[in-house]
Parts: structure tokens; sequence; C-alpha cells
């Protein structure tokens, strides 16, 4: 069981995002205890959502009535700024979307988003239904309870499935298996939203309204600085916010976050910018860390297979991104993306490629404090943590070909199994015991990854 800790989350129903506090599972006094930032009114049991961070944060400053009050780090909360309560890309749980994403090619991404947002619909219906606290002195038969069509979507075996991640969906009974889920949505998921909503306090506990909340898509580009003095107030913003509440948010959770410090110096809206033109040719800049050198490359996905700049498995790798620009606009030798469509494109264009921030691995920092953990360090370092980088090794594994990189990623090895723990349950501790083992494992891995690198001038 995790140390008790709160993450925000941002749903998005009916073209409306809300932004609100989840408190994953956690154990007190013998009992395990999960809840969502709200109230319980007149049986009904709401989540309050608000229509910024911003919003978010100071409804925590001013208020104590409601379920997240007696939490053991809600002390903590209550210090915390708009852009500590502002979700990471894997707690944004888009429903409007299942449909989209079902009608999709199983590959990792699609199965981990639409595992991700009905498990999160489930958290949310095991913690909104009350129909348990009215008949538990009931001895007749036991009601169905107020989230039906959650039970019966959760409890189909093909919707299981997502739990076991894209292996599952691989080969012809794979496929059956997804036409399943996607069957399984086209019935029950119209009245899981509807079963949901009833649940939904749009009004942030009375303190807001709901014309305050954009469209969906309208409050995503409001997240995004217009311009770059807006960057800079912005920064310097979250620089003071961050030295005032740093103290009190370390000990929140005492665990650390990898992968977070990129070596390549560009504004925000910068990265944005260069984002723009990268996602409209399919071909994405990487930064890769390892021991002793960091560099950025290109890397695409063909069939869902990753490609990256390179030939014969070999990754070409480049200190900055100007040098590699320098190379797309010289650059005469024949690589692995010169057959992609949209590669003329890319040797053309004078955009910088600035990786954004989930393509950055730091390959690095892990191995780093798993030492720290096997020293003792109990609580440091969750199994979440894993998720990134290990997404970056697989695409460059898959690319040069390293066989034995997917041994070392594969259950019985331990760093296999702490793999398989993070997806079952990302907010689990990695314990000092197990830490040197898998240290050892990762170590290996980085090294073969990191012979599959060659740096270019």
């Amino acid at each position: 069981m995790a140390r008790p800790s709160i993450v925000p989350i941002a749903l998005t129903v009916d073209d409306r995002t809300g932004y609100t506090l989840w408190a994953p599972p956690w154990e007190e006094d013998g009992e395990e205890w999960q809840a969502f930032l709200g109230t319980t009114e007149d049986d009904t049991a709401k989540v309050h959502l608000f229509p910024t961070p911003a919003a978010l944060a100071a409804f925590c400053r001013s208020h104590t009535d409601h379920d997240l009050a007696d939490h053991p780090v809600w002390p903590v909360v209550v210090g915390l700024g708009a852009a500590d309560l502002t979700p990471d890309d894997d707690h944004r749980y888009d429903l409007d979307g299942v449909y989209d994403i079902a009608a999709e090619n199983p590959d990792r991404w699609a199965v981990e988003e639409l595992a991700a947002t009905i498990d999160i619909v489930g958290r949310l219906a095991e913690c909104l239904d009350t129909s348990e606290d009215d008949d538990e002195d009931d001895d007749e038969e036991e009601s169905e309870g107020q989230f039906e069509a959650v039970a019966d979507l959760v409890g189909r075996p093909e919707v299981g499935s997502l739990g076991l991640g894209v292996e599952a969906f691989v080969g012809r009974s794979g496929e059956d298996a997804w036409v399943g889920v996607g069957g399984a949505l086209d019935e029950l998921w119209e009245d899981v939203v509807e079963e949901l909503s009833e649940h939904l306090d749009w009004t942030g506990g009375g303190t807001v309204t709901v014309e305050d909340y954009p469209a969906a898509d309208e409050a995503e580009e409001a997240d995004e600085p217009e311009d770059a003095e807006e960057v800079a107030e912005a920064q310097e913003a979250e620089a003071v916010d961050e030295a005032d509440h740093e103290a009190a948010a370390a000990p929140a959770s005492g665990v650390r976050t990898i992968g977070g410090g990129s070596r390549i110096t560009a504004s925000p809206a910068a990265v944005a910018a260069a984002q723009e033109f990268w996602e409209a040719v399919g071909i994405l800049p990487v930064e890769v860390v390892v021991p002793g050198a960091a560099g950025v490359t290109l890397r695409c996905y063909v069939e869902d297979v990753a490609r990256f700049l390179g030939s014969n498995g070999e990754i070409w790798v480049f200190d900055t991104p100007t040098d590699l620009a320098k190379f797309l606009s010289t650059n005469t030798e024949d690589h692995d993306l010169a057959e992609i469509a949209s590669w003329p494109e890319v040797a053309d264009s004078d955009t910088l490629p600035l990786p954004s921030e989930q393509d950055r691995y730091d390959l690095t920092e892990l191995s780093e404090v798993l030492t720290e953990v096997a020293d003792g360090a109990s609580g440091l370092l969750s199994s979440q943590a894993l998720a990134q980088p290990v997404e970056g090794i697989r695409d460059i594994a898959e690319y040069a070909g390293l066989k034995r990189v997917d041994e070392l990623l594969s259950p019985p090895s331990s760093l296999g199994r702490a793999i398989a723990l993070s997806e079952r349950e990302p907010e689990a501790q990695l314990r000092p015991e197990d830490a040197a083992a898998i240290k050892s494992d990762w170590d290996d891995v980085v090294t073969a990854v990191t012979g599959a690198l060659v740096w270019r001038d």
C-alpha cells in the first residue's frame, strides 16, 4: 500500500473540463481508504469540479467541509498553488473521447488511455455509491447500487483485459477482445456517463458557476502561454510559488520524480511553437540522457513500431537541437526516416527540434535514486517513476533489436517485475530490499541502450 497522497486530476465530460483532487487508496488504522474532493448531501455524494487549477487552489485554501479535510496530507495541499494542482498528462481523463480511442488500433497508448479512463470511472463509482450505507442494516436482498452500468462495464471480461496491457489484444483472439471492448462501450458508455454525471458538482461547492467553464478545446488553449512575456511571468510566478511551498510539499509523499530536468534550455512557448510543426509532420524530437552524455534525435512510428533517425539499428544523436537542425539542413546520407512521406518538409524546415516534456528520457537519474533506495531510503521512489524512462527504453530497444533489453524489461527479471507492478499499482513504492536487483538490471539496460546511440557532429 502506497503512502497517503493526493493527486490533481482533470475530467472532461460533455465538452467541459473540470479539475479536482483524488486520494489514491491508502491504509489508516488497518483499513483501506480512497476519496475524491467532494461532499455528501441528501444521501447523494458529489465530487467538486473547478474550471481551472487556480479555482481549485482557492477552494482548498478556504474550505474544510469536504471528504479530504481529514486526509493525512491535506495540510500540505492547503498551501499549494495552481501550478502544483495542475494535473500531469497521466491524470487527465477524457470521458468524451472513449469512442474515438476504441475506434483506433489497439496500440500501447490506446489501451493504456482507455484502461486509465475506465479505471478512474470505476474508482469514482466506488467512492460515490452511497447505497451500501443506506442498506447496511437491511437484511433483505442487496440493492443493485447507484452505478449499475459502471458495474456492468468493469465486470465485462474484455474490459478487464485492458489491465493486462496491449499484449491482451494481439492476434486473432486479441482482435476479437478489442472488438468486444468497443461493443461494451457502445452498449453501456452513455449510461455510465449519465450515472456519473448525477454526482459531478460543476459549481465547485458553490464557488463557481457552469458559465465559468470554457469548452474543452478552449480550456486546453487557455493552458498554453500566448507569448514570451506571458511565459516569463508564469515562470516567475511558479518560481515564487515553488519557493514558498517546497518545504511543505516535499514531505507530502517523499517520492522522487524521474526525468523532470531537461538539458535543453528553451522556453515553454518556444517548445509549444515547435511542437505544432513536428506533430504535424508526425516526426518528433526526442532527448535522451545517458551516463556522461545527453543529446537529441528524431523518432516516429510506422504501424506502431518506433523508427529513429539512424540506420542499421544505430540511432544518431546530436548534442543540441541546433546541431541536429544543421545536420537536417545539409545531410545527404541515407537513413531510416528518409522514406517517411513528410521527410522533405523536415529537411526544408528551419523549426528547431525541441523535445516536449513527454519525449525526454533521462536514463541516469533512475539509477541514482535506486541506489539511494537500496541504501535504505524507503518510500523515496514510486513504481510509477519507471514509466517514462521505460517507454523510451522500449522504443530504442525495438528499433535497435536489443533482445537482451527486452528480456530485462519482462518478468522474471527484477526490473521486469517492478515494471509489471508499476502497471498494476502505479502509486506503489519500491522496497529497499528489491532496489539493488532492479538497479543492476537497469544499469545493464542503460549500457545496452547506450551502445545503440551514435553521437554525430
